[in-house]
Parts: C-alpha cells; structure tokens; sequence
C-alpha cells in the first residue's frame, strides 16, 4: 500500500478511531506504563518528537503526567491530527503541542528532540531500506543519546508459531468488537500491506537507522517495542 492510499485509510477511520480501537485500550496503556520508566531520566522540560502521532493517545497520556515536556505531532493525516488537536485543546495542553501535518521529511531537522515515539508505523513500510532510512530520518531530529521508543507488529511470519498466534491476535480482535469481515480484511492486510518481520531483524533496522542497540522492553501479541539512544554521528 503506497503512502497516499495509507493516508486515506486513517483520513476515512479519524473520526471513530478511538471508539473502534478503545476495548484494546489495555495493550496500549501497558505500553506507555513501561514507557514513563524508559523516559524517567527525561528533564522537566523535555521535548518529545511523536512520528505518527495519530489521535494523539501517547501524547495525552504524558501530557497530563509531566506538565513541563512539550510535544511536536508528526501526522500525514489531517482528519487524524485534527482528532489530535481536539484532543489537546480538550485536555488544556495545547499550548505545549506543535501539529506537523506531512511526513517527517518535511519537518525541519534544526530542532534537536530530548525523545522520540513512533508506535505501529515503519511496519507500513515494506522495502527494508526505505525502513532503515525512515529511522535514520528520526535520529537526524534528536540530540545525541536521545531516546527513541518504537514499536511495530514482528514475528517470524514461516513459523508455525506466527499461525497459531495470529489467530489468538485476530479472535482478541473479534472481542474488541471488529467484525469478521474486517477480521479478514486484517489478515489480508498483514500478509500484503505489512512487513511483519523477526523482532531481531526490526531491532536490526532501527540499529542501522543511527541508533544503539535496541532493546526490547515490551510485547503483547503481534506487538514488540524497543527503545534505544541516538548513536554518536
């Protein structure tokens, strides 16, 4: 699936994307749970880079705990950055956001971020490469030894293992309340319009993309995170 077409995929799904996804609200609250203790050398007045920034859900969630970070949203779709804004004007942190609509290539590189967040995103782009660069596009927008925390769908897609637990994944699906034709859909989808990778081979694309060494810090199912620190140039 080509950017464009991916864009307006979330342009359709902006305005109910938090009701459709919000019984799997669970495996994301986990997340950023870790999450507070991987960022909890950041300073007071941290600055925080969101690639992919969606509705915003991992903005919320650390604006309402550390009321000195600020936050730049780097979203390709209007329809979900314009839930993102709403959302922190609602939330009184507004002020303390800046909303990029485009991709991260196109916001400048002079800003030097204390930390990065950039949740379900790269598993979209499918050449390795391309991949690899999109990391290396994060790391030139943070100082040295600032913390990028990622997370994408990974496991080993010949194994056995991957079968039997993409069924488990989709039935967790069907509970959240996704129909099945939309089950389908997402089968479908991971098979074509995903690079579902080995997590070794996803941390070893970040480390390629100017960072060291990942470290994994956080799986539910299909999803695997890591953090690591921009390398030295």
């Amino acid at each position: 699936m080509r950017d464009e077409e991916l864009k307006a995929v979330f342009e359709q799904q902006a305005a109910g994307y938090d009701e459709r996804w919000a019984k799997t609200s669970p495996i994301r609250d986990a997340l950023y749970f870790l999450l507070q203790a991987v960022f909890a050398e950041l300073r007071a007045d941290a600055r925080i880079l969101c690639v992919g920034a969606g509705t915003g859900e991992e903005i919320d969630y650390f604006a309402k705990r550390c009321p000195g970070w600020t936050f730049t949203a780097v979203e390709p779709s209007g329809a979900m950055l314009d839930v993102c804004r709403a959302k922190a004007q609602q939330g009184g942190y507004a002020s303390r956001c800046r909303f990029h609509e485009g991709y991260l290539d196109m916001l400048p590189t002079e800003d030097a971020f204390d930390a990065a967040t950039c949740f379900l995103v790269s598993q979209f782009i499918l050449d390795e490469e391309a991949r690899r660069a999109f990391f290396h596009s994060i790391a030139a927008r943070l100082r040295c030894g600032a913390i990028l925390a990622s997370s994408d769908l990974a496991s080993d897609v010949s194994s056995s293992a991957y079968d039997a637990l993409l069924d488990v994944w989709l039935a967790m699906m069907g509970m959240a309340g996704i129909p099945n034709a939309g089950l389908e859909q997402m089968r479908a989808a991971y098979a074509l319009d995903v690079a579902i990778l080995p997590p070794a081979r996803v941390a070893s694309i970040i480390r390629g993309g100017g960072f060291e060494e990942p470290v994994p810090f956080y799986q539910s199912g299909l999803i695997h995170a890591w953090f690591s620190r921009r390398a030295p140039a």
